[in-house]
């Protein structure tokens, strides 16, 4: 549950298994807005643990995920959240009227090398 009194912004980051992209994604955020948006994601069907090329990938352009986990999307989650960034999970991200979403393309990380992966982390953090 989010904290009423935190009048940061709120991102919510969403993809199918929250072991990947979405965690990617939350991490590059976090650093990058320095504790100045709240930042947090979500899986449909969340796996049991984040996908090691990610870890890797993300430990190599200077992000920790070995402590995070995988979390279930929930309505409260998106209700909450200023901006929902959706990674390819389809219909199963409940929609809200008023609420801004944005649906972002990414490759899947179980595809690319770790180097490779890193790197278009690093670009898209850029930009």
């Amino acid at each position: 549950m989010s904290d009423s009194t935190d009048e940061r912004p709120k991102v919510l980051f969403v993809c199918i298994h929250n072991a990947g992209r979405s965690q990617m994604a939350a991490g590059l955020l976090a650093r990058r807005s320095a504790g100045r948006i709240s930042v947090r994601s979500a899986g449909s069907a969340p796996r049991d643990e984040l996908n090691p090329v990610v870890v890797e990938a993300m430990r190599e352009v200077g992000i920790d995920l070995a402590a995070r986990s995988p979390k279930l999307l929930t309505s409260e989650a998106v209700h909450a959240a200023d901006v929902v960034i959706t990674m390819g999970c389809g219909d199963a991200c409940p929609i809200y009227p008023g609420k801004r979403y944005e649906d972002w393309v990414v490759d899947d990380p179980r595809v690319r090398g770790s180097r490779l992966f890193a790197a278009s982390a690093t670009r898209s953090a850029a930009g």
